[in-house]
């Protein structure tokens, strides 16, 4: 079963962000739009390079206004010292989720139970808490951030024109489809 088009799950996590340590909820998740990056584990080997190419995307997602959330099944104290002790994670901003409960995990359906770890999961949370998109990669699957933006800015321009949509390798500013009965086999 999909979870796009459903709201996320009520939970409450622990996170660090810029220094702090701070709560998360779902409703951390409302009123603008949000992604939500899962990685198996800190002070590993993919995840540091995904979590560094997220933050050299972080000021563009910003500037649509979004904002960025990682999360793992580690501890807020485990992101801290991996903030503190790597070059990479010592860049980021956003705020860094930890997961030892497995529920925010298991809410997003990305749990792998035997192992109690997260698989590479990417979430496109909409200003009213329900997912737009979701992508899962195979652990030695690494993630492409940039291509965050393009899926962001589809997901805004359907949400403000709900009578059109945007066909593969979509741009901003590119032609748009309105589905229609006269369009059917005409693409």
């Amino acid at each position: 079963m999909s979870l796009v088009g459903k709201e996320v799950l009520p939970f409450k996590a622990s996170a660090f962000r810029q220094g702090e340590f701070v709560d998360v909820t779902e409703e951390n998740f409302k009123g603008k739009w949000s992604i939500v990056c899962f990685y198996p584990a800190d002070f590993t080997f993919v995840c540091p390079t995904e979590l560094e190419d997220l933050q050299d995307q972080y000021a563009d997602l910003q500037q649509l206004g979004v904002e960025v959330y990682s999360a793992s099944t580690d501890t807020h104290f485990t992101h801290k010292a991996w903030h503190e002790s790597s070059d990479a994670i010592g860049k980021i901003e956003y705020t860094m989720i930890g997961d030892p409960s497995q529920q925010l995990s298991r809410n997003f359906e990305v749990l792998r139970e035997e192992e109690g770890l997260a698989d590479r999961g990417t979430f496109i949370i909409d200003p009213d808490g329900i997912i737009q998109a979701v992508e899962i990669n195979a652990e030695g699957i690494g993630r492409d951030a940039s291509t965050l933006i393009n899926k962001i800015k589809a997901a805004q321009y359907v949400r403000n024109n709900p009578d059109e949509v945007c066909p593969a390798k979509w741009q901003e500013g590119g032609e748009t489809l309105k589905p229609s009965l006269d369009l059917v086999g005409k693409i």
